[in-house]
């Protein structure tokens, strides 16, 4: 089982061409994903790396300044195989293991070495909920995620409500 990088690519550029800021892809969310589905473990370090870089990659290859934020660290070789991302989410408890390694740490995504030609993505929407409806993990983790900014919400305005 593999991750449709295609529909990742998709999702990079529509953000970036809606003039997004930021894009903050929680691979570390998508990897559990496979690996529940597949009921076997993937070498995080590696996917997170290539998919961290291909976005990367894509973004600045076609002009665009919206920045990518690794974000769902697991562990701590999961943000080193990051680093040279534009930015990084880190967990206190990793940034401790981060501090207190003497492991070096060497830059993984280099923007300057050439990394090949990619193909510019022709997108509009029908293209877009093709590669979205086609790709299971991106259609349930979106929905999931939905779902939960969305109670999340409703438990604010409780909240709020409460105290005025």
């Amino acid at each position: 089982m593999q991750y449709d990088v295609a529909f990742f690519s998709a999702a990079s550029v529509a953000c970036a061409e809606a003039k997004a800021k930021l894009i903050s892809p929680f691979v570390g969310r998508i990897l559990d994903w496979f690996k529940a589905k597949a009921g076997k473990d993937f070498h995080r370090q590696k996917t997170r790396g290539a998919l961290g870089k291909r976005n990367l990659c894509l973004l600045q290859q076609f002009g665009h300044n919206t920045e990518v934020m690794g974000a769902s660290f697991r562990n701590k070789g999961e943000i080193l195989e990051l680093a040279g991302c534009d930015l990084l989410t880190i967990s206190p408890q990793l940034l401790g293991e981060l501090k207190n390694s003497t492991e070096p740490v060497e830059r993984k995504i280099d923007l300057g070495i050439p990394q090949g030609k990619m193909e510019k993505l022709q997108l509009d929407e029908k293209r877009f909920r093709w590669l979205l409806n086609e790709n299971a993990m991106a259609t349930e983790k979106l929905a999931e995620g939905i779902r939960i900014f969305n109670a999340d919400a409703v438990k604010l305005e409780k909240y709020i409500a409460e105290r005025l």
